[in-house]
């Protein structure tokens, strides 16, 4: 998408209003647009009467507005966290404090980075009431009263607490970051971990999900045919890699002015992230070394 439609697009979002995607899941955009967020942080409510919010997104009034209005009347029982990156979990604050939920999902996560950070910074707020566990289910009332029933998925990779959600009712999987409907995701170490990342899509590949729906981005609707490109992409770029580097050894910004040329120059921090993540699990493999910043392919 063009830079042009991108701006359009912006303009025609539905910032603040509660969007109904599907019988279960209604959906609010909060106005957080950028190059890794795309139009904004989508938050997801689930069910009706007793409600879960998934994702509640940045600590920003106008979106614990539409939330809150979005649910007038209702009860919000659980706040459902994919990952603690700041555009997804710091509103859960607020929003528990006012609604009483139980903020359920991924694991806390305190990071010292080894540089700058490309994507949104870890929330350091936030404190789950519980951790769930890869496989755990959540219920939340009956499909006669509008209830639901979730599941926690593992996904590490693009970090390493990273969850997905299984809502058994509608055969819909919540993806968070690990897929999102605009773009591949951003794998940046330490934390994220290319091989976990390869490992969490190979897994999402073996689930028979209906649909996906991304905390950026629309609904994906053929997310098996996504699910396999996304893994074909990781390929493509870790042949390019090996290729680049039969010339001779090289440094991440040489590699990423090759491998992106055409992409935004504003991505191109977040792509040496992810080369970088490449690299690693190929020198973990032993594939390629580094002398400092340079690498170079193993004899």
């Amino acid at each position: 998408m063009g830079t042009m439609d991108i701006k359009a697009a912006i303009e025609a979002a539905p910032y603040g209003a509660s969007e109904r995607i599907s019988p279960l899941v209604r959906r609010v955009l909060a106005r957080n647009p950028s190059p890794f967020t795309f139009l904004g942080t989508g938050t997801y409510i689930v069910g009706s009467g007793k409600v879960a919010v998934i994702d509640p997104g940045p600590d920003e009034d106008a979106h614990l507005d539409a939330i809150l209005a979005a649910t007038a009347g209702e009860t919000i029982s659980h706040l459902f966290i994919t990952h603690t990156h700041r555009d997804h979990s710091p509103l859960a604050v607020r929003l528990k404090a006012l609604s009483g939920a139980e903020v359920v999902g991924c694991a806390p996560l305190v990071l010292e980075d080894d540089g700058p950070r490309t994507d949104a910074a870890f929330d350091s707020t936030y404190t789950p009431d519980r951790v769930l566990a890869h496989g755990e289910v959540v219920p939340g009332g009956t499909w006669a009263d509008g209830g639901w029933t979730m599941e926690a998925v593992h996904t590490p990779g693009h970090t390493s607490n990273h969850l997905c959600f299984a809502l058994h009712e509608e055969k819909a999987l919540f993806t968070g970051d690990h897929v999102m409907g605009w773009s591949t995701s951003v794998v940046t170490p330490p934390d994220g971990d290319m091989s976990d990342y390869m490992a969490s899509l190979k897994l999402l590949q073996g689930r028979d999900d209906r649909i996906y729906y991304p905390t950026h981005g629309e609904p994906v609707t053929e997310p098996q045919r996504l699910v396999r490109g996304y893994i074909a992409h990781r390929r493509q770029r870790e042949g390019q890699i090996l290729r680049l580097l039969d010339g001779g050894p090289k440094a991440i910004p040489d590699l990423v002015a090759s491998m992106y040329a055409a992409v935004d120059p504003r991505l191109h921090p977040a792509a040496g992230r992810s080369v970088l993540a490449h690299l690693i699990d190929l020198q973990a493999r032993g594939v390629v070394n580094a002398d400092g910043d340079v690498w170079e392919k193993v004899a």
